[in-house]
């Protein structure tokens, strides 16, 4: 007998308008041409059609606070400079001097009152404009009639996460958003600050990486020891632009899990999370994310925290975002983690993966960030020091977690099988809608169908 998936009811405690699931779109049931995993022509076209025409989620903006605050965000084959300026505004330009082409930062992250090339000691203010040229008198005026200003391009900030794009003709990033922005808004994103920011290069396509992340009926399989504690029914919703959110049920066991009694070890964890303590906890695993929810909400008529715009499955469970092409978001009150997929600049079987987590500190006891994250009793969480980078290369261990290590493990294997001329395309369930949309968008944007 087929399950109609949308029968799923995930939801345990008050009804609330948060979980109502978006109007239904149907991306139908076609195979998608594995070309699109592995073929440099695929590749290529692709950053012209959907990296090049897209908004990119770049960072957050707490990275930049002051005038001169800049940070580099690289993504394929170009490298940008993201900066807030002596206006306040965030602006973002190519990191590229328009001499001779000489990048003009190699840092991540720094502090400056202008741009000066390493080259030719060309130099430019905060807002790209060209304020000084070596030895100008040497130039014919002809020459330097030509803009020798920083090539900029269109910068935006939604709920202090800071997107470029290349096209100068993109609708306004709220309005791609428009769907999802007002619930985006209630986690107070542009109050939160990165606390942690790890990269690791994967022997996978980029692609591979967001399709890994955008289900969760692996879990089973590649993870089962999150079986006890996440249940893997979920609720999934498509909105236009690529645009996509799933609920992950937290602190319940998995419907197929044989032990729906025990308070487990990861169930425990969570019940520390939400101020219970597990010696004490009188109900079983099956019970224990109502419980999680009801402590949260009872934390937060005590503290303050204004839990009452959330809804109950917002309390315990993530809800993750995709952002098409290559961010996904995993929200929760307390903290957010922000995926990034990102595209090597000429090898389709290599990306990037890039992980941030945000975080607003409460100074109350028992308040952090869910335990699931693996921030490190070290962590700074107080936002005054900003984390360096850790980056990992190609073959070593990510040292990601137990979770995602094992992600990283699998994906070069599946990678190899997209390769094989016995692979004629995914066959998506319904559980893996998020991908079949996300793909959908893919095709749109390509404009061929491939």
């Amino acid at each position: 007998m087929k399950l109609d998936f949308n029968d799923w009811n995930i939801h345990v405690g008050t009804p609330h308008p948060f979980n109502d699931r978006a109007p239904i779109i149907d991306n139908g049931t076609g195979r998608s041409d594995p070309r699109r995993y592995h073929d440099p022509a695929f590749m290529k076209e692709e950053w012209e059609k959907v990296f090049c025409k897209s908004w990119l989620l770049a960072g957050h903006a707490s990275d930049i606070p002051e005038a001169g605050d800049f940070f580099k965000f690289d993504i394929g084959s170009e490298s940008f400079i993201v900066v807030r300026g002596e206006d306040g505004q965030i602006h973002a330009h190519y990191n590229v001097c328009p001499h001779r082409g000489s990048q003009l930062v190699t840092t991540d992250f720094g502090s400056i009152d202008q741009f000066t090339c390493p080259f030719h000691s060309w130099k430019f203010d905060l807002e790209g404009h060209n304020i000084a040229v070596t030895d100008e008198e040497t130039f014919r005026p002809e020459v330097l009639c030509h803009s020798h200003d920083l090539s900029s391009v269109r910068c935006e900030v939604a709920v202090g996460l800071v997107f470029i794009s290349m096209d100068a003709d993109i609708e306004p990033v709220k309005d791609w958003l428009a769907p999802i922005l007002p619930q985006l808004e209630l986690y107070e994103i542009d109050q939160m600050y990165v606390v942690q920011h790890r990269r690791s290069d994967w022997g996978a396509n980029w692609k591979g990486g967001v399709d890994a992340f955008a289900e969760i009926y692996h879990l089973h399989a590649v993870h089962p020891q999150t079986q006890c504690l996440m249940d893997d029914r979920t609720q999934i919703d498509l909105w236009p632009g690529g645009l996509s959110r799933q609920f992950v049920p937290f602190a319940q066991p998995a419907e197929r899990y044989p032990d729906q009694e025990t308070v487990n070890p990861g169930i425990q964890l969570m019940l520390r999370d939400a101020g219970i303590d597990p010696e004490t906890y009188q109900g079983t695993a099956a019970e224990t994310r109502a419980a999680v929810q009801q402590a949260k909400r009872k934390r937060s008529d005590v503290l303050g925290l204004g839990y009452d715009k959330f809804s109950d499955s917002q309390l315990s469970d993530s809800v993750v975002y995709s952002l098409f092409p290559n961010a996904q978001l995993g929200c929760h009150p307390e903290a957010i983690f922000m995926h990034r997929f990102m595209p090597h600049e000429s090898d389709p079987n290599q990306f990037t993966y890039d992980t941030c987590i945000l975080y607003r500190h409460v100074d109350a006891p028992g308040y952090g960030a869910p335990a699931w994250m693996g921030l490190s009793a070290e962590t700074d969480l107080s936002g005054k020091t900003r984390p360096e980078i850790v980056h990992t290369g190609l073959g070593e261990p990510p040292g990601l977690g137990e979770v995602l290590d094992q992600d990283s493990d699998l994906l070069p294997i599946v990678q190899q099988g997209a390769k094989s001329r016995g692979f004629k395309g995914p066959l998506w369930s319904e559980q893996e809608g998020r991908l079949r949309h996300f793909h959908a968008e893919l095709d749109r944007r390509m404009g061929d169908g491939a």
